[in-house]
């Protein structure tokens, strides 16, 4: 069984607050698609084709017009509040702007540890399973508990190739290509199961960007991930994929294996985004 499942998610915005029957603007138009667990899915497409929308649909971030997301044999979409506060421990996003992601009045350490204490967990040593430490269990000491995310934390910057020195500073301190890397370190804190990674390296210089796509490709194998990995350059997806969704004009227009996909396209959109992007060499 697919660990995401998507049976035709639409998405419409309305023109002028009003929205009649069939109208408006078909952003996601009857989207089915099935990502398997430990494989990276990549979605191509043009600026304006409804990546983004997808992946967000997909997390529950924005409120679908119509269709289904099980994950984890999980209702995405009709699930109550807290059993969608269950679902986000194991589905995070990685953010496009690693300039705009970042709240800058937050050290580091407060914004990787913030998602534990919002999700009232203990940080956790090493691969341990988190402590709980919601009001309906006994509360650890303040101390203990700050000792803890910042021990978490401390592993995360490790992770993501960062010194522990960084948890102290503020995200204007850093480069885009390390603030993307906080922002990585953030969305592992829950532990998750699935990431959809919304064009985690356009804003970012060739050679950093491709330091980007080498550190996720190695934390999916350490940390077990699964990816929906979101970009419009075919050879950054290529590269990281196992298999390729393309798409345009809010539909799936082709799906298929990375080979399938890039020897063997079948579509005239897919050959055209073949052709139109320059090759990025990645490289350690």
């Amino acid at each position: 069984m697919a660990l995401v499942e998507v049976r035709k998610l639409t998405k419409i915005y309305a023109a002028g607050g009003m929205l009649a029957r069939g109208s408006g603007f078909r952003a996601v138009d009857d989207v089915s698609l099935d990502i398997h667990a430990g494989e990276t899915l990549g979605l191509v497409g043009e600026s304006g084709s409804g990546k983004t929308t997808l992946g967000r649909l997909i997390l529950r971030l924005i409120e679908p017009t119509s269709g289904t997301v099980i994950f984890d044999g999980r209702d995405v979409l009709s699930g109550s509040r807290g059993e969608l506060r269950q679902l986000r421990r194991q589905m995070q996003i990685i953010f496009q702007d690693p300039f705009g992601s970042l709240d800058p009045r937050m050290r580091v350490e407060e914004i990787v540890t913030e998602p534990l204490r919002i999700h009232g967990l203990n940080g956790s040593p090493g691969r341990l399973p988190y402590v709980d430490v919601s009001p309906s269990t006994p509360h650890a000491g303040q101390e203990r508990r700050r000792s803890r995310y910042r021990s978490t934390a401390a592993q995360l910057m490790k992770a993501v190739g960062l010194e522990e020195s960084a948890l102290r500073r503020y995200p204007h301190e850093f480069s885009g290509g390390q603030r993307q890397r906080i922002g990585i370190a953030r969305a592992l804190a829950l532990r998750p199961k699935f990431i959809v990674a919304d064009e985690p390296v356009s804003a970012l210089d060739v050679s950093v960007g491709a330091q980007i796509v080498n550190l996720l490709k190695d934390l999916q194998r350490d940390f077990g991930l699964t990816y929906l990995f979101i970009s419009h350059s075919m050879p950054v997806v290529r590269y990281l994929s196992t298999r390729i969704a393309v798409m345009n004009r809010g539909k799936i227009v082709e799906i298929g294996s990375t080979e399938e996909i890039t020897e063997r396209p079948q579509q005239e959109y897919t050959k055209k985004l073949l052709a139109a992007t320059p090759e990025l060499e990645v490289a350690r």
